[in-house]
C-alpha cells in the first residue's frame, strides 16, 4: 500500500502531460523549406526539375555519379529556385547514369 502512496502524483503527474492538448504540449513549428524535385535518366542525360512552393528561396544542384569508372562524376552549377517557380538542372555522363540526386540550401 505505501507503494502505491509513493507511486501516486507520479502515476497522476504522467497522465495530465499525456491527457494535455496539443497546443497546451511545447513544440517548435520548423518552417517549410525545400523544393520539390523529380529526376529523369534517360541513357547518359539525367533531367530534373524543381518547383519551390515556399517563400524561402532554395538553392538546388544536381549531382551526378557515372556507372563507369572512368567517367567523371558532376557537381552541377547552384540554381536559385525563387518563390513559386520551377527551375531546370541538366547534366550528363558519357556512358551510363549510376546515380542522381539534388541537394538543397537555405539562401
Amino acid at each position: 500500500m505505501r507503494l502505491f502512496r509513493a507511486l501516486a502524483p507520479v502515476t497522476a503527474a504522467v497522465a495530465l502531460v499525456l491527457c494535455a492538448p496539443h497546443e497546451a504540449l511545447p513544440h517548435e513549428h520548423p518552417d517549410p523549406f525545400g523544393a520539390e524535385c523529380r529526376i529523369t535518366v534517360d541513357g547518359s542525360h539525367v533531367v530534373a526539375h524543381c518547383h519551390n512552393p515556399y517563400a524561402d528561396t532554395d538553392r538546388v544542384t544536381l549531382h551526378i555519379e557515372c556507372a563507369r569508372w572512368w567517367d567523371l562524376d558532376t557537381d552541377g552549377t547552384p540554381v536559385d529556385a525563387g518563390p513559386a517557380l520551377t527551375v531546370r538542372l541538366t547534366g550528363r555522363c558519357w556512358k551510363e547514369v549510376g546515380r542522381a540526386w539534388i541537394t538543397h540550401e537555405k539562401v
